[in-house]
């Protein structure tokens, strides 16, 4: 939360124009943040993950401060390019992609696919002639607050054999890729990930193939509850990894920061609808925004990122609540299995603050679900 955002919010309710949920973005926090992620690593090129936040304000703004860009879709590279961004600082890091995406990727002049399997690398053999392909590996997210799936990558000991059949296609087999986990609170955790990296340097140097680049990922958190080391801890880890399973011969690297890029920029307004009790022996309330889980709060599911929530009433007692969203949708609801604290004066019409929200809540938000229009978005 920023004097800037609180100023705005403050204007906005005096205006008469606070009729529903906005997420509000500080682009002084965004830049701070790039800062930090340049300083921390200098050696390493810095691919902002689009899908976090593709705000047209946040590309500009990290375009002009020589950003790269990770895209996931031929539409988010089409946003990043409108920037005046140059192609060569675009990679196209979704593994699963339509050969006539992979063509309109390349007509546009992106050159760097993402593959985890054989039969990707074959499109972008034939959609892609002659570009660079870094594969993906599947790796350990201890310790991430949001572990991924085994959607993406493959097992390390597959990831040279894909690599060596771009070399037979045509293609520049380029470097590894890995993600830790969303929200990881380790920096020690990508230790593991580089120790295979490596191995996969050596395996293909010593079949005349030699790779160039690793790809750090993502997994940089946001402080959300719970205090995070500063990006100053994560980049010291990584070197220490790099140079024990790399020695002298690092290897060009790129991370590929979204929550930790925009997270912290972002504050959602939000207001009481409704405050209830299911039985009068009831102990714990039910309050009720007029956000939810399918209005940009998408991961609240399972509870698995847990929001920061200020009230003007914070000096008060506490009691614990269930806070659920304001949809026809009995999976709406936010937080039950751990109830939330809030304050015992919140009413109906409070206005709540939700902070760490300028990723994935905006392009998480449903376009019309029971008619409630996506959540307003403002970047300042």
């Amino acid at each position: 939360m920023t004097d800037r955002i609180i100023e705005f919010l403050r204007a906005r309710r005096a205006e008469g124009r606070d009729d529903g949920p906005c997420m509000v973005l500080d682009l002084d926090v965004v830049r701070q943040n790039y800062h930090a992620f340049a300083r921390a690593l200098p050696d390493t090129r810095v691919f902002y993950a689009v899908k976090a936040n593709p705000a047209p304000e946040v590309l500009d703004l990290l375009n002009r401060l020589g950003s790269c860009f990770d895209t996931a879709s031929v539409v988010e590279i089409e946003q990043v390019l409108a920037t005046g961004c140059p192609p060569e600082r675009v990679s196209y890091g979704n593994t699963i992609k339509k050969e006539r995406d992979i063509a309109r990727a390349y007509a546009l002049g992106i050159r760097l696919f993402a593959v985890d399997c054989e039969a990707e690398v074959e499109k972008i053999a034939r959609a892609a002639p002659g570009s660079k392909v870094f594969c993906r590996i599947l790796c350990d997210g201890s310790g991430a607050e949001w572990p991924l799936s085994r959607k993406f990558g493959c097992a390390p000991e597959m990831a040279s054999g894909v690599l060596e059949h771009a070399h037979r296609l045509g293609l520049l087999p380029y470097g590894v890729s890995f993600h830790v986990g969303s929200q990881q609170r380790n920096p020690k955790m990508w230790d593991g990930a580089l120790k295979a990296a490596a191995a996969i340097f050596r395996d293909l140097a010593e079949k005349g193939i030699y790779l160039a680049m690793v790809n750090l990922g993502g997994g940089f958190p946001t402080k959300y509850l719970k205090d995070v080391p500063a990006v100053k801890n994560y980049g010291q880890a990584i070197f220490r990894s790099l140079r024990k399973h790399f020695g002298n011969r690092i290897p060009e690297t790129i991370i590929e920061p979204g929550r930790g890029m925009v997270g912290a920029a972002g504050l959602i307004e939000a207001e009481v609808v409704l405050i209830s009790k299911k039985s009068e022996y009831d102990t714990v309330k039910w309050v009720y925004l007029d956000i939810g889980k399918f209005n940009g709060l998408a991961e609240t599911m399972d509870e698995m990122i847990r929001y920061p929530i200020r009230t003007q009433f914070d000096a008060d007692e506490m009691e614990p609540c269930v806070i659920a969203g304001p949809t026809c949708d009995s999976v709406d609801v936010l937080y039950e299995k751990e109830p939330y604290l809030l304050p015992v004066s919140l009413e109906i019409g409070s206005k709540v603050l939700i902070e760490g929200t300028g990723a994935y809540t905006t392009t998480y938000s449903a376009v019309g679900f029971n008619g409630f229009p996506p959540l307003k978005s403002y970047v300042i």
